[in-house]
């Protein structure tokens, strides 16, 4: 009997113990838990955030978790512009600003860290954060919004250009002076200004190597306002268009090398651009040399069939960098030619000419490796004088002025196309830039036809392009 008692009791025991043990174990965290994807938020500042008549010469910012600044010297934008950056720093889960100048009275100032701030364990960004304050009874509230666009291509370059604003009026301030306001592009190519007073601002778009936010070498991006802005309630909205009024790195024509470049080669020798071995019907055979050529006989370049007849009708020029030569002619379709290049026909400042007499053999094209073409445009305005244009690899390839809403090639090159259209002011043909001084005459526009064209050879390829 005790020791069914016993036996008992120690089982009630053992049933006691075995429970604690589990509740024991449920009151254990979970291991893991979701990824935190929240970025930084503000807490606390000092001054507090949209403080009035706030006299400082530092800001604590206080944030809900650890934070950490990447590359805040470049990030951080203050409006109005100051003489000396503000030294920014993170400790924990505070930053702060240590402003160097002696801020203006009764002004709004806004400090845009950008992207700078993002929390120590994860990374996220507090992104576009931006602190203000005033150092008058009133915040200043207006806004300036638009976009930028490169003119010669009509796309965005949001890594490249910053907008400006002078206060100043006068056409010399984007030359002589710091921008009272500046404010980069997103993504998309646009801008917004935020916390402005109201009053009249010059508006230029310039390129951030302009360190000092001034236009110093024409071959920056400038984009400009014919007229101030006049900022207030209902601002209107812009689109700048900025242009490079000269370019430091010209291109320079080429092809496809025939024999492989060798360093510190000083002997002759040329490039030739046929596609496969094969010359396209819609181009011009192009030999490309790597050295200038200062001697040039054009008689010594022949174009021969099969049986060395001399073909009729040919010609053969030279560019003006002395570099490439061209041999133009109305190409037929699958036909063998014989291009003889003398020994002496060319040779360089050194005297030197080619090894040897080349004979290049080379067919055309058949006319199955060709598509044809069809666009058909919707809200074409031809009173603008428009140039449709073929672009490969950010270089345009082709252009043809359009005077009907319907374009149409029956031979046309395999490949995949972006379009745009050129509106030509000055009906020259081409695109030409834009020009600040004197007389403030605008680059002429590009405009991109979203999405792509794709040719396939022998093809009939339509598409329809609303604009």
């Amino acid at each position: 009997m005790k020791r069914s008692i016993t036996q008992f009791l120690f089982s009630g025991l053992l049933i006691v113990w075995l429970t604690g043990l589990a509740s024991c174990a449920n009151m254990l965290p979970p291991g893991g838990g979701p990824r935190d994807s929240l970025p930084p938020r503000l807490v606390m500042a000092t001054p507090k955030d949209s403080a009035l008549n706030a006299a400082t010469h530092k800001i604590t910012l206080v944030f809900d978790e650890f934070v950490t600044l990447d590359n805040a010297f470049a990030n951080l934008i203050v409006s109005p512009s100051v003489k000396n950056q503000p030294l920014v720093t993170s400790k924990l889960n505070n930053v702060t600003i240590t402003i160097k100048d002696t801020l203006e009275p009764n002004t709004t100032y806004a400090f845009d860290l950008g992207n700078a701030v993002r929390d120590v364990n994860e990374g996220n960004i507090a992104r576009d954060f931006t602190y203000v304050l005033s150092t008058g009874p009133k915040l200043d509230s207006n806004t300036y919004s638009g976009r930028v666009l490169v003119a010669e291509t009509g796309k965005v370059d949001s890594t490249n250009i910053i907008v400006i604003l002078h206060s100043d009026l006068s056409d010399s301030a984007v030359y002589k002076k710091q921008p009272r306001y500046y404010t980069r592009l997103n993504g998309k190519g646009e801008f917004h200004f935020k916390f402005l007073p109201a009053g009249s601002f010059a508006v230029y778009a310039i390129d951030k190597k302009s360190y000092n936010k001034t236009y110093s070498d024409s071959s920056f991006f400038l984009a400009f306002r014919n007229a101030p802005v006049i900022v207030g309630a209902n601002t209107q909205r812009d689109t700048l268009y900025a242009y490079q009024a000269y370019k430091k790195d010209a291109a320079t024509g080429g092809g496809s090398p025939v024999r492989p470049a060798v360093k510190d080669d000083k002997r002759l020798r040329y490039t030739i651009d046929l596609e496969g071995g094969q010359q396209d019907v819609l181009s011009n055979l192009n030999l490309g040399f790597q050295h200038k050529l200062t001697s040039f006989d054009s008689t010594k370049i022949v174009l021969y069939d099969t049986s060395y007849n001399r073909l009729p009708g040919y010609s053969v020029s030279i560019d003006t960098a002395g570099k490439k030569i061209t041999i133009q002619y109305p190409w037929k379709y699958g036909t063998a030619y014989r291009l003889l290049v003398a020994k002496d026909a060319v040779a360089d400042s050194a005297g030197t000419t080619l090894s040897k007499a080349d004979t290049l053999r080379f067919l055309s094209k058949k006319e199955t490796d060709y598509g044809s073409i069809r666009i058909r445009f919707t809200n074409l305005d031809l009173s603008r004088r428009p140039i449709l244009q073929f672009v490969q690899n950010d270089k345009m390839v082709d252009s043809f002025p359009l005077t009907q809403a319907n374009f149409f090639r029956k031979v046309y090159r395999p490949g995949t196309y972006d379009m745009r259209i050129l509106y030509d002011t000055n009906n020259n043909g081409k695109w030409d830039a834009g020009q600040f001084l004197p007389n403030k005459r605008q680059p002429e526009i590009i405009v991109l036809i979203s999405g792509q064209l794709s040719v396939r050879g022998n093809w009939d390829n339509e598409v329809n392009v609303v604009l």
